[in-house]
């Protein structure tokens, strides 16, 4: 039987102190007879609006009894509900006399091709047993769809041809487990990790080796394929990356690793994978006692939060107070009337390269030399004249990254989301917001982003949406996998109070403790309507990102400082300014 899920466009309420979870389906769940599903893999097809969930079939939770692929495939319906079709196993996805293991796929926009990597491991041959001995059992495989994971093609085995003569020096290796990325270069990267053989004959009994995390690459759209480097220092095993753009055009790619050390561990590579640099530890990221696998994802950051554009913004004098957004094709074109209706300002974003162009109109008072634009003049008196002053401005978004993983230290439990606008700082990362509570352990990430309906002229900007698929259940985390869904406006809202990392300005900008303390002292006062409120933490954090014109109140669906000063010159205005603010977020309810 089919089965959905719903998110919602208007966000939850949540309390300082409450705890608020977004809702989830149960995917794949643990049967009578022992068969367990584990290992989720998630990829979103955006051109079919479709969502593909994989996972391994085990005849028990045991590595050794992994079997089988299995899929279940969920269509977007009306902007937020999945209808999930019944499972299926992805019989092609096998080699004989091996069990298929550590589910990858990648989907090549270009194409509309979709690849199922994962390995194939002899018999019940362990990973242990691998490492100890030296000796490799583990097969690189993969199968295609081109009808958005209907159907499969035959089995490709590419371990000889790819990993050749480096296979001695392997004493086994994995996938993922979770998506793979396309680069906007076109290039496939699959994340992988191998353990390196350092001594193969120690004291003439055990094999030594070291866990290291890598990427194998193709440039000709899967056709052929070849691999790069090793993260060179720290050990380093189950991985995601994410292609991390900058504001002045410039990508990294960004590797974060499962370590044994009681952090997380990330790579950075400025050549996409070929090369790794040194690796470093993440102490806001812990990890639980033997490491777990955790999921990242990119997304191109809410256009008004960007550095650049905050510096735009005070080149103009006046608020905004309207909005509108023209479609064209694979652009999207925000126009901003400031007070008064004219001096148009225009940021228009290509959503396939994040380049965000913005263009300004500046009144100047009195004679300008060596302006080129002269035509547009207004008589403002007889002695003085003003004319509109063209600035246009071109810079790349820069990408934000969303982490899931277990929150303990000491087990697997407790499902979080941690997000950082800087993820080459190893520092930037928030706190977590638990999206589940219980046992839960490997989960995968996807990044949704959804087209807002248009209520008459007025087009609000597209809704950011990701889409987890984790492990969970009541006594053991390996019961069931779960898929669940939330807005990058539920993330913020949730996240704990201590924000500061995610702006510059906020970790220098000495007002912002007292905009803290004030929204601490107002939200001691009784709210007037608690369904309307919201965190006072967040709505500090969305200041503090506005922090060249602070706003000094919230609007009407805001937390508690809504309630001062509701009547009185300028509080409409200042609701207009956040209002526009999160919407031109993509944050927006």
């Amino acid at each position: 039987m089919a089965a959905g899920v719903l998110c919602s466009e208007q966000g939850n309420v949540c309390f300082m102190g409450s705890r608020h979870v977004p809702a989830r389906t149960v995917l794949f769940e643990r049967e009578k007879n022992g068969v367990t599903y584990r290992v989720p893999a998630l990829l979103y097809i955006p051109r079919w609006l479709t969502l593909l969930a994989f996972a391994e079939e085990r005849l028990s939770a045991d590595d050794a009894h992994a079997n089988l692929l299995v899929l279940r495939r969920g269509i977007l319906y009306h902007h937020s509900y999945v209808e999930w079709e019944d499972m299926f196993a992805v019989e092609k996805a096998h080699l004989p006399g091996h069990r298929s293991m550590n589910p990858c796929p990648i989907y090549d926009d270009f194409t509309g091709q979709i690849f199922l990597f994962f390995i194939a491991v002899q018999g019940r041959t362990t990973e242990s047993y691998q490492i100890i001995t030296g000796r490799n059992l583990a097969r690189l495989c993969y199968v295609t769809s081109s009808d958005q994971g209907r159907t499969w093609s035959d089995v490709t085995d590419l371990t000889q041809k790819v990993i050749g003569e480096s296979l001695k020096e392997w004493a086994t290796f994995a996938l993922g487990p979770g998506h793979g990325i396309q680069l906007k270069s076109g290039r496939l990267l699959l994340p992988a990790y191998t353990y390196h053989i350092d001594c193969r004959n120690c004291f003439g009994k055990l094999c030594r080796t070291t866990p290291r995390a890598f990427a194998f690459r193709s440039d000709d759209h899967g056709k052929t394929w070849t691999f790069g480097d090793l993260v060179p220092n720290l050990q380093t095993v189950e991985c995601q990356m994410v292609s991390v753009d900058e504001e002045d055009g410039s990508s990294v790619l960004y590797c974060n690793a499962r370590s044994s050390l009681g952090f997380r561990v990330q790579a950075l590579s400025s050549d996409n994978g070929i090369v790794f640099q040194q690796g470093q530890l993440v102490e806001k990221l812990v990890e639980t006692p033997n490491g777990c696998h955790g999921s990242v994802i990119g997304f191109p950051a809410p256009v008004k939060f960007s550095s650049r554009l905050t510096a735009c913004n005070t080149l103009l004098e006046q608020p905004v107070n309207s909005i509108t957004l023209d479609k064209t094709l694979n652009m999207g074109t925000k126009r901003v009337l400031e007070k008064g209706g004219s001096n148009p300002k225009h940021y228009q974003v290509n959503r396939q390269s994040n380049i965000c162009k913005v263009m300004i109109h500046k009144k100047t008072k009195g004679k300008t030399t060596g302006m080129s634009h002269r035509d547009d003049r207004i008589q403002a008196s007889s002695q003085v004249q003003k004319r509109f002053v063209k600035t246009d401005y071109q810079f790349q978004l820069p990408t934000w990254v969303l982490y899931s993983h277990p929150t303990s230290t000491q087990r697997r439990t407790n499902l979080g989301v941690y997000l950082s606008p800087y993820p080459k700082d190893a520092d930037s990362w928030t706190s977590p917001w638990i999206i589940y509570e219980g046992p839960s352990a490997y989960s995968d990430l996807a990044y949704i982003e959804i087209q807002s309906g248009e209520l008459g002229a007025m087009v609000s900007a597209p809704l950011v949406v990701f889409g987890c698929l984790y492990e969970n259940g009541v006594t053991s985390p390996y019961e069931q996998i779960s898929f669940s869904m939330f807005t990058l406006y539920e993330v913020i809202q949730n996240l704990p109070p201590n924000l500061a990392c995610l702006h510059p300005s906020l970790k220098q900008d000495a007002s912002q403790s007292r905009r803290q303390q004030r929204l601490s002292d107002l939200s001691a006062h009784k709210s007037l309507n608690q369904s309307q409120a919201r965190t006072p933490a967040a709505c500090d954090w969305l200041r503090g990102l506005s922090a060249d014109r602070p706003l000094r109140r919230c609007c009407r669906w805001d937390c508690e400082a809504v309630q001062e000063k509701r009547s009185g010159a300028g509080r409409g205005q200042e609701e207009k300014e956040l209002y526009i603010l999160l919407n031109m977020a993509n944050v927006v309810k």
